[in-house]
Parts: C-alpha cells; sequence; structure tokens
C-alpha cells in the first residue's frame, strides 16, 4: 500500500510540474520593442523619402517553427510599436515591405525578420530601427 501511495504522489508530482510550465506568449512582465523605418524609392531605385513607418502592420509569432503570426499591432505616429506582457522564449517579429522582384515576390511584398529572445522576467527587448522598403 505504502509503494501505491508512494508511485501516485510521484506521478501527482511529475504532472503538476509539467503542466505549469510556461512556454512563449501572452502571460508574462517582458516586452518587445522597436521602430519601423520606412525608406520610398523611386521607379529607378533611387532613395527619394524617408520617414517613421506611422500605421504599419507589425507582427510577432511565438516560439520557434511556426509560420502563423499571434499577433499583430499597429505602429505610432512614430513608428514606434511593443508587444507586453511577454512571458521568456523565442520570437519572431516582422513587417511587409515592398518588394519588386516579381518572379519571387509575385505579390508585390516580401517580409522583413527579426528574431529575437527575452531571457529574464521584467525584461525588455529593444529591437531598435527596422527599415522597411515603399516603392
Amino acid at each position: 500500500m505504502y509503494k501505491i501511495i508512494s508511485l501516485s504522489l510521484i506521478l501527482v508530482a511529475f504532472f503538476f510540474f509539467n503542466s505549469c510550465k510556461k512556454i512563449e506568449g501572452q502571460g508574462g512582465s517582458s516586452t518587445i520593442k522597436g521602430v519601423i523605418n520606412v525608406k520610398k524609392y523611386s521607379v529607378v531605385g533611387s532613395l527619394v523619402a524617408e520617414y517613421p513607418g506611422a500605421e504599419v502592420d507589425v507582427y510577432i509569432i511565438y516560439g520557434e517553427g511556426n509560420t502563423f503570426y499571434n499577433d499583430r499591432i499597429k505602429t505610432s505616429y512614430d513608428g514606434s510599436f511593443e508587444f507586453n506582457y511577454l512571458e521568456e522564449g523565442d520570437y519572431t517579429v516582422f513587417v511587409y515591405e515592398d518588394n519588386n522582384d516579381i518572379i519571387n515576390y509575385p505579390g508585390g511584398s516580401s517580409a522583413v525578420l527579426v528574431t529575437t529572445s527575452i531571457s529574464g522576467k521584467k525584461t525588455t527587448v529593444d529591437l531598435g530601427t527596422i527599415d522597411t522598403k515603399k516603392l
């Protein structure tokens, strides 16, 4: 009887600690932030203007191996963005830019991907400035 109770307690403890494992995503106390900068090019490929990317969609993927985004926000008037309340783990932040390579990007756009990790609680990861192209 003692062996059965001991084995049961060990199994319950094992499942309890494994079920409490936190995964990437919301529910934590960390932040990923950055700024989107838009570089506008002419038809011939010369830089015409550069400005903060206001109202640009920024996407985030929780964890590795995923290709579909988990959350999306828009940048502020100054191009800044923040994903708040994140757990420790790996993340990919991406934004779309114009691309005139119609063979490889027939839709006319491509993604600018930035991968990062959060390694502690109450951490802020600053991705800095992410440049995008506008044609």
